[in-house]
């Protein structure tokens, strides 16, 4: 399998294969708003259409970074979502590095969009799909995010079939600015667990598979069998 690294500015062409990753918190939060329940994640280019989403399906749920904003009905934060009932909901997603990177993937014939929480699933999608040339897309802090790159070496490792102990790669991203921020309150719309939600190892036994429907980029779990 080769492997690449790449931020969201360094990408020239659609890939044949990407794993867009975003642990704190964009795909993060997307397993989690599958484990309560949600059928699908539509993926919006700007808050605008987030909200032009909603407005055209009133049962449809916006989420966003930040704080609480008018119009949208949840916050990018996985502590949050925990008390959140989503059964059989879409959720549109709007966050500024996760979505984006999965948007600018979604010519690639697959998208697997992950964190650490569903890092064993991805890399077992990864070995059976055969994919013989995957692009890791690190999306934060302009492809720089410690976090992103942490966990994206780590299922790449899993994936190419390298034996990888995941203390190292958890502290990388434990000890990350994005961890920092969360832990001392410089983000909004956070929840004091966030950093430990998003450093739990394989929390989830699904992937997280992104692919055009209709025009618009959605996001559906994909179990993997171990």
């Amino acid at each position: 399998m080769d492997v690449r690294f790449l931020g969201i500015a360094e990408l020239v062409e659609a890939p044949s294969a990407a794993v867009v990753v975003d642990v704190m918190r964009a795909f993060t939060v997307a397993p989690w708003v599958f484990a309560q329940g949600a059928e699908k994640i539509v993926l919006a280019e700007s808050l605008d259409e987030a909200l032009a989403l909603k407005a055209r399906h009133a049962d449809w749920v916006a989420l966003k970074d930040g704080p609480p904003s008018v119009g949208f009905d949840a916050v990018n934060s996985p502590g949050l979502l925990q008390s959140v009932d989503l059964g059989g909901r879409t959720v549109v997603q709007k966050t500024s590095a996760g979505t984006v990177g999965a948007l600018a993937v979604k010519e690639a014939s697959l998208v697997l969009c992950a964190s650490f929480v569903v890092a064993e699933a991805t890399a077992r999608l990864l070995q059976i799909r055969e994919c013989g040339s995957v692009t890791f897309v690190v999306t934060g802090d302009e492809g720089r995010a410690d976090e992103d790159l942490a966990c994206a070496q780590y299922i790449a490792k899993r994936a190419t079939g390298a034996g990888a102990d995941a203390a190292e790669f958890l502290r990388r991203a434990g000890e990350s600015r994005a961890a920092a921020e969360l832990t001392q309150g410089v983000r909004q719309g956070a929840h004091p667990d966030d950093v430990a939600l998003c450093l739990e190892l394989d929390r989830f036994p699904f992937a997280v598979v992104a692919s055009l429907e209709d025009s618009l980029m959605v996001l559906r779990p994909c179990v993997v069998p171990p």
